[in-house]
């Protein structure tokens, strides 16, 4: 029997899988898987993509939202729907944002968390 954590770890697995391939078979562009666990309190995993209009933008959430539903991954919440520019998806362990082109780049927010963990290394020399 696995533990709670591994239990847990394969529920946040079996979702992205799900987003995953509902965002490949709605033809979402451009999409970008990022484990943030430990990174942020805000969930485990984000998944950015890009849809190629409003309406693109909307049926690929849409879509997305029903398969995680399907999915067993509970009601996810939904912000941004009605206009289309951003939508994001959050099931609580991952979160889903499904941009138009020119927004996605103006807020080119996979940059800020694909960046490395920037504590600085200890070192064993002294400096005098």
């Amino acid at each position: 029997m696995p533990s709670p954590a591994e239990a847990s770890r394969n529920l946040v697995s079996q979702a992205v899988e799900t987003a995953l391939t509902s965002l490949e078979d709605s033809k979402a562009e451009n999409i970008v898987s990022i484990d943030i666990q430990g990174k942020s309190p805000l969930a485990d995993h984000m998944i950015i993509a890009s849809g190629r209009s409003h309406r693109h933008v909307a049926a690929v959430a849409d879509h997305l939202i029903r398969a995680l539903k399907e999915a067993g991954c509970g009601n996810a919440k939904v912000e941004g729907l009605a206009s289309a520019d951003w939508v994001l998806v959050d099931t609580g362990d991952i979160v889903v944002h499904v941009f138009r082109p020119e927004v996605r780049e103006f807020y080119n927010i996979e940059k800020m968390w694909q960046t490395p963990d920037l504590e600085p290394e200890l070192e064993d020399e002294t400096v005098h």
